[in-house]
């Protein structure tokens, strides 16, 4: 054999590529992950992601229904930022509808606007909105105050000249709920816990037993007189304490360092991330099941890791994105809880409030479960 046969053979060359594609032809969730994750990022990012919500539920507080109003609330609406949800309600309901977010306006105008537009004494709307996230807030408020105006001049018949002095009749004003000065990390730094705590619990968790499958220690531990519920348990509590420990260290930091406001309940916040983390733990446990090694857990930690970032509102607003990937949105567990401890720390919300997010959560710990224990009784078998 010549000198460059040894340093070099397209033989060998051949015979190596297609070991390699033998192999990925086996390891078919490695090859699925290389066709799924691209065209995940290009629907989500290309349909799913809008940075300027449009159609944002509001909340119309007005005793007197009279034509002035009516025209108002038509104006907002035609803008396309609004879409008034319930009408007609009191402010209690209305105070209750902001602070568990089902709105992000809510629109107030007094029982004698009617008549103080008719005799020009300075009538004034009273607009609340949801600045827990500024982003959402800031296109629909932008465009209040001549909207308004231009409203009110065509009810009233105003002339053309005139539009001047009867705009600045007109007064909005705008109240920007939990988070006046639009301070983006006491949006973001809330929201990060979730994020920290989804992918550190579920990442370990799921490796945890895909680990004991490629040391070879499974089959002592199935060779202990323990039961499918007490290995999942044995396996998911060490990283709830983990867990607990990252829940201490950002919410300090988040006081301490970001100055986030604290304005609910502790004992409320820590039953909410109690049910997140264990429904976190018990998601990579079930992926551990599904999962031969632990590249694969990685990789499916990584899927579903993905389109929850998203899809949650963590990064985009929610509420700007489409039907279908609302739906998507709603079916994770990282979407309620950051509405959850949004809720909590910025907008001091009772249980009342939080009692959706908290069933939600406590309904994915549930199923979970039970997905958790089926799929590891199969794998027994």
């Amino acid at each position: 054999m010549t000198g460059p046969n040894r340093l070099f053979s397209f033989r060998r060359l051949r015979a190596l590529i297609t070991k390699e594609v033998i192999q990925m032809r086996r390891d078919r969730l490695t090859f699925a992950m290389m066709i799924g994750v691209p065209l995940m990022q290009l629907m989500l990012f290309g349909f799913a992601i809008n940075n300027d919500p449009k159609g944002l539920p509001a909340a119309l507080v007005a005793p007197a229904q009279d034509r002035f109003t009516r025209a108002m609330v038509s104006a907002l609406e035609t803008t396309g930022y609004y879409r008034f949800t319930h009408v007609g309600i009191t402010a209690t309901e209305a105070e209750l509808l902001i602070t568990r977010g089902d709105v992000s306006f809510v629109v107030t105008v007094p029982s004698d606007f009617g008549h103080r537009v008719l005799r020009g004494d300075h009538p004034q709307i009273l607009i609340e909105a949801d600045a827990t996230d500024p982003s959402v807030a800031s296109g629909a408020i932008s465009t209040l105050g001549t909207v308004a105006a231009d409203a009110l001049l065509r009810e009233t018949g105003a002339e053309a000249e005139t539009a001047g002095r009867a705009g600045s009749q007109l007064s909005v004003v705008v109240h920007r709920r939990y988070n006046p000065e639009g301070i983006t990390q006491f949006n973001i730094v809330p929201g990060l816990l979730g994020v920290i705590l989804q992918m550190t619990m579920v990442m370990m968790t799921s490796m945890a037993l895909t680990r004991e499958i490629e040391r070879g220690t499974m089959e002592n531990l199935l060779a202990m007189p323990v039961t499918p519920p007490e290995v999942m348990l044995g396996k998911v509590l060490p990283y709830f304490a983990v867990g607990a420990v990252q829940v201490a260290v950002v919410l300090s930091v988040a006081k301490l360092v970001f100055g986030v406001p604290f304005e609910g309940s502790l004992t409320l916040l820590l039953a909410g991330v109690g049910l997140f983390i264990l429904a976190l733990v018990i998601l990579g446990y079930l992926i551990s099941t599904l999962a031969r090694t632990q590249m694969q857990a990685m990789q499916l930690t990584f899927f579903y890791f993905l389109p929850s970032l998203l899809l949650s509102g963590f990064m985009f607003p929610f509420r700007g994105m489409p039907g279908w990937a609302q739906v998507l949105g709603e079916a994770l567990p990282l979407t309620h809880f950051l509405r959850l401890i949004r809720s909590i720390m910025l907008k001091g919300a009772e249980p009342q409030a939080v009692a959706p997010h908290l069933a939600a959560l406590a309904l994915f710990v549930a199923v979970l479960a039970i997905l958790a224990l089926t799929r590891f009784r199969k794998t027994l078998d």
